[in-house]
Formats: C-alpha cells, structure tokens, sequence
C-alpha cells in the first residue's frame, strides 16, 4: 500500500536556493516544451508519442535520469487521460505548468535511486543536478546538492520516486516522498468502520463516523480571503485600458487565489483522513452533487459554489489521497439529508438558518453535522440515538493547517442564501443553503 512523507526542504545558502530555482524552472521548462508538441500532434491527429529528443535538450542542466522522470511524469498523464477518455470521460488533456509570462509551476521529479534522504537531528536530502549546472555553481563532478529537510517521515517503507516543489502561497519547497509499506490497516477486521460526509462551502467538511465521532472544518474565513483576492481583481480590471481584460498583475493573483485555495484543500483532505484512519475508517461515503450544481440568482452563491468550492476537484483530491491510507470513498446520492430530522425523520416542516437546524419535535443541532449523521445512518444502515454523537471536533484553517477551535455557540440567522426543503425533481439536494 502506498503512503506518502511530506518534508519542508531550506536551501543551506542563497546560492542553493538559485540552483534549486534553476533545477526546477528547467524541469518545467522541459514539461511545458514536451506537453506543448504532444498537444499539437493530438489535436492534429498525430500520434503524441512521436516526438523529439528532450532528454537530450535537458540532460545538461538536469541530469539524465531527473530529464528522463518528467518525461515519464508527463507520459504518465497522458496515459491517464486516453484511459478517461475510454471510460467515456469528458476530459481535458494535460495541461502545462504555468508559463513564461505569469511564472512556472516549479517543480521536478527524482528517481528513487537518484536521492539520499536522511532523517535525524540534522535531517538533509541530497539531489542530482546537471553536469552545466554544477559548472555554473562551482559544484565538482561528484558534488550533488544538499538541502536541509524538516519535519519526520511517518511511513517506512520502500521509497518511490521523490517530488520537489515550490510552495509559492506559504514561500516554501516542500518534498513528497512515497513509500510502499508492507500491509494496510484496510486489509485487517480492525478497519471495518465508516463514515459519511456532508460537504458544503460555508463549512467545507461535516463528518460523522460509525464509532460516534464527528468533525466540521469551518470555511467562512477562507472564503473571505479568497473575496478579498477577488474585489481586488475586479478593481484592478476597472482599471485596465479599454479592449484589454487582464494583465500579469491579474493572472498573478488569479493563480495566487487558486492555490491558496487548493492549498488548504489538501491540508484539509490530509488532516480528515488521517483522522478517520486513526478511527479504523475503512469506506467513506460522500454526497454526489453533480446535478445539482446550477446557477443561482445571488453571485455570491455563485462564487462559493463554482469557484471557491471546486467541489469535483475536491472529490478527485479526496478519492486520491484516500488510496493512500487503504479507504475506499463511494459517492452516493444524499437526497433529503439536509431537510430531514435526525430525531424523528420529519422534511417538510424543519427549518435551516445559518447553521442551525431545528424540528418542531423540539431538535435543534448543528444543520451540516445533522445532515452528515443521517447519510451516515441511510448508508450503513446505523442508527444513532440522540445525545449518543461525541462532542464534535470543529476546525478552522490558520493559513498553514487546521487546528480544533473552541465552537461559538450556534446562532440563526436570516439569509435569503439559506432555505430548507431544497429537494428538486429528481430527488437531489440543491446544495444552497450549505454554500
């Protein structure tokens, strides 16, 4: 089963930080240049594995074997979008990292055997670099580069083929690291329990699992920075000169917003499914949403819902990184969840603000965390009784990782975002009153 270390990685000087720069930038250059021929020949009809030599092109400045695992990186993602497009998938083909204008993705990939990763009191990782590199760096024949690492490995196992990037949000390199470990806990009686989640852009995440626990990881604030980002947008489009519709500036922050989003996305998938490996979640159910994200007549439903959401790529992220910790996620419709009591099973007269949800049997409780423990309970088929539910972990994302917050205590609110009973024809949950 395959697990992942994550490492920040400090160049020891500046001048190894201006090499490591150069070893990426290069590593996207040689992506972009290869992805760009391969994307002519598809469109053209051709065949995109007929292509030039570009581990040659490359070889100087990033060594043969770091050339040789980005091409394989890219060829890999091609396969990956053929292998969509049979299973009748509406997919784009790869695309490139960043550009020449707004800045590249820096990034590189290095072959298992090519690095030297320690772990102690003085943690280094050690890299190869092209022979022209280490000529312009006064590096000997021998010399590779040495980089300080922090933070500890939590898997041990066979290492695979390491990734380096730059963080451009959090001005950090990071490196992943995955390693196959011997079993998974997926395979053992101990992990046969599951949980079910309730995702939403106001509170990005309630989950509830089968042993009682439930967590909500709370997006209001995110959601406000990425408003900022977008005001700031606009402002700066009023400005531009008549005919033109955006600059580097714009682009810059249009990049920015997205990957801070996506940032906290990943943090936010890591932290949930380690939480729920811990608990010996072995299947995660998720509501499918596909159909009902339409428009809305508010623009800021709107902007919540298709840009700062991202739900379908937040899927793709939780599907991918819960291969790791051997879960298995299933995507199932959640039709009336939010609208029904998990008291008494009543829809038609609850009534949702803000994220208070209440019953005229007298329930009231958290409305996402309700609705999580009842999708849990139609698709596992377990039945909680009320006040049987831990007290729930709440999270709040502090620009580098979720921490647990004390709960504010819940409030309605009057919204005209906010309704319940939100059932459509087909029995799907249009997903307002949680964006």
């Amino acid at each position: 089963m395959r697990r992942t270390n994550t490492f920040a990685v400090r160049p020891l000087s500046e001048q190894d930080e201006r090499l490591l720069r150069e070893l990426l930038d290069a590593s996207a250059s040689l992506w972009n240049e290869l992805n760009y021929e391969r994307r002519q020949n598809f469109f053209d009809g051709d065949s995109v594995w007929d292509t030039a030599d570009y581990r040659k092109r490359y070889i100087g400045v990033l060594g043969s074997a770091t050339a040789q695992q980005v091409i394989r990186k890219n060829s890999e993602a091609w396969r990956s979008f053929f292998a969509a497009r049979e299973d009748g998938e509406d997919t784009a083909p790869p695309g490139y990292w960043g550009n020449e204008d707004d800045g590249r993705e820096l990034r590189t990939y290095i072959r298992n055997d090519q690095y030297t990763l320690e772990t102690c009191e003085r943690s280094r990782l050690e890299i190869p670099v092209g022979q022209d590199l280490k000529d312009e760096f006064g590096l000997g024949y021998h010399d590779r580069l040495r980089l300080e690492v922090c933070g500890a490995p939590k898997w041990d196992g066979e290492p695979g083929r390491l990734e380096l990037y730059y963080d451009e949000v959090d001005d950090t390199f990071r490196a992943f690291q995955p390693v196959t470990v011997p079993d998974s806990r997926q395979d053992s009686p101990v992990a046969d329990e599951s949980a079910a989640l309730d995702v939403g852009a106001n509170n990005l995440v309630a989950c509830t699992t089968t042993t009682g626990q439930q967590y909500c990881y709370e997006g209001r604030d995110l959601f406000a920075r990425f408003r900022e980002t977008t005001e700031k947008i606009a402002r700066l489009q009023s400005k531009l000169r008549e005919g033109r519709y955006s600059s580097r500036q714009i682009r810059r922050l249009y990049r920015k917003r997205a990957r801070r989003r996506d940032h906290a996305q990943d943090a936010l998938v890591r932290n949930l499914l380690e939480r729920l490996y811990d608990e010996g979640v072995a299947r995660v159910y998720v509501g499918d949403l596909s159909d009902v994200l339409s428009e809305h007549w508010s623009a800021r439903v709107n902007e919540k819902t298709h840009q700062f959401w991202a739900y379908r790529s937040f899927i793709d992220r939780l599907g991918t990184t819960a291969e790791e910790y051997g879960i298995t996620v299933e995507v199932r419709s959640e039709a009336y969840t939010t609208a029904e009591c998990p008291a008494c099973g009543e829809r038609d007269e609850t009534v949702r603000t803000g994220d208070v949800f209440w019953c005229p049997c007298g329930y009231e409780g958290h409305a996402d965390l309700g609705a999580s423990r009842t999708f849990l309970e139609a698709q596992a088929g377990t039945h909680f009784e009320v006040g049987s539910m831990a007290r729930p972990v709440r999270l709040t994302w502090d620009n580098h990782e979720w921490r647990p917050t004390t709960p504010a205590p819940l409030q309605r609110t009057n919204s005209n975002e906010e309704r319940t009973n939100r059932s459509t024809g087909d029995g799907n949950l249009a997903s307002v009153g949680s964006v």
